[in-house]
């Protein structure tokens, strides 16, 4: 499999600046092709800052990446994931959301001992 390109920051910073009014305040919600695009952009910058293939993260309906040093899994589903909607994925990732609170209000599924991405939270800062 061929890396991937290393993300640039300012693309995630902007990609993630576009969709921030809806992050803050739950505007309406912004085009598909700008969500899609803040998802996939911090989930890559998620792989690239904890790389691995134990911890399958998966948002959907855009965007699954594997990430975590550990054991990799190959067959069936794997021991630890993570699951979660897109508005929950990108609050987590500016840090206008705690990886527990998340998981305390049921916002996110995390199973697998290796499931708990706090400590590579927040990725990207969106400064007002």
């Amino acid at each position: 499999m061929a890396s991937r390109r290393a993300v640039d920051p300012g693309e995630v910073r902007g990609a993630v600046a576009a969709v921030r009014g809806w992050l803050d305040d739950d505007a309406q919600r912004p085009a598909r092709t700008e969500l899609a695009a803040a998802v996939r952009l911090s989930l890559r910058t998620l792989e690239q800052v904890a790389p691995g293939n134990s911890v399958e993260v998966r948002v959907p309906p855009f965007a699954a990446v594997q990430c975590v040093a550990g054991p990799r899994h190959t067959r069936g589903t794997p021991p630890n994931v993570v699951e979660t909607d897109p508005r929950t994925w990108l609050l987590l990732a500016t840090g206008r959301l705690a990886w527990g609170d998340a998981v305390d209000r049921g916002a996110l599924t995390a199973s697998g001992t290796r499931a708990d991405l706090s400590q590579w939270l927040p990725l990207v800062r969106v400064d007002d």
